[in-house]
C-alpha cells in the first residue's frame, strides 16, 4: 500500500492533475482532506463552506478537526493520494495544513509539493470566479502575484517540515515556464506523480526527475 500527500496552493490546478493520475491508475483513491474536515465541521458546527471553515473556527476547534480528518483517512485501505494544502491562509496568518500530529497520524510515504507560475495560478482563480458552475464552488479572493509567491514559499517550507517530521520523502515539482499547449503542466505533473507511485510500489528508494 502506498500513501502520498499532494500539496499546492489554491488555484494551482491540483484537482485536474489528480484526475489525470486516476485515469492512468484507476485503483488509486483520491481523498480530499478539506472535504473530510468540512463534513465534520458541518456535523459539529453547522459550517457548510470552506471559507467559513478557515475564518470562523477558533484554533482549538480547527486543530481538532484536522486530527479527526487525519484519523478517518488513516483508516482507509488501499493505495491513497491525500489532496491538501501545506499552508492554510487564515485571518490570523498562515497555519500548517500538515502539523506534526496530523502528519504523524497520516504516516505518508511521500509528500509532493507542486509549484507553478503565480501568473498561471491567478489566471485559474479568475477563471473559476467568472465561469458558470453548476456545483457549489468555493469563492477565492483574488490576490496579487507577490501574495501567491509568498504563499508558495511558505507552503514549501511547511511541506518540508512535515516531511522531516514524518521521516518521509519530499518530491518537489516546479512548473515555472509558460505552457506550450493547454494542460501541459497538468500532463507532466500527473506523469511524474504516477512515476513516483510506481517506483514506490516496486520498492525503489531513489527518485529522479
Amino acid at each position: 500500500m502506498v500513501k502520498i500527500i499532494v500539496t499546492a496552493v489554491p488555484g494551482a490546478g491540483k484537482s485536474t492533475i489528480l484526475k489525470k493520475v486516476v485515469e492512468k491508475i484507476p485503483s488509486i483513491k483520491i481523498v480530499n482532506f478539506g472535504d473530510i474536515m468540512l463534513e465534520e465541521a458541518s456535523r459539529r458546527f453547522g459550517i457548510n463552506d470552506r471559507d467559513e471553515l478557515r475564518k470562523k473556527l477558533n484554533f482549538k476547534d480547527y486543530r481538532m478537526l484536522q486530527e479527526d480528518a487525519a484519523k478517518i483517512i488513516a483508516g482507509m485501505e488501499g493505495d491513497l493520494i491525500v489532496d491538501t494544502h501545506a499552508a492554510v491562509k487564515t485571518v490570523y496568518g498562515y497555519y500548517p495544513g500538515l502539523p506534526s500530529r496530523v502528519v504523524e497520524i497520516l504516516n505518508p510515504d511521500a509528500i509532493v509539493f507542486l509549484e507553478f507560475r503565480p501568473e498561471d495560478i491567478l489566471a485559474r482563480r479568475m477563471k473559476d470566479l467568472f465561469k458558470d458552475q453548476v456545483e457549489e464552488r468555493r469563492v477565492r479572493e483574488i490576490e496579487k502575484i507577490e501574495n501567491v509567491e509568498e504563499h508558495q514559499k511558505i507552503s514549501l517550507e511547511m511541506a518540508s517540515a512535515a516531511a522531516n517530521h514524518a521521516s518521509c520523502y519530499l518530491f518537489v515539482l516546479r512548473f515555472l515556464e509558460s505552457q506550450k499547449y493547454p494542460y501541459q503542466h497538468a500532463d507532466e505533473a500527473s506523469l511524474k506523480i504516477i512515476e513516483l507511485i510506481e517506483r514506490m510500489k516496486q520498492g525503489e528508494e531513489s527518485f529522479r526527475e
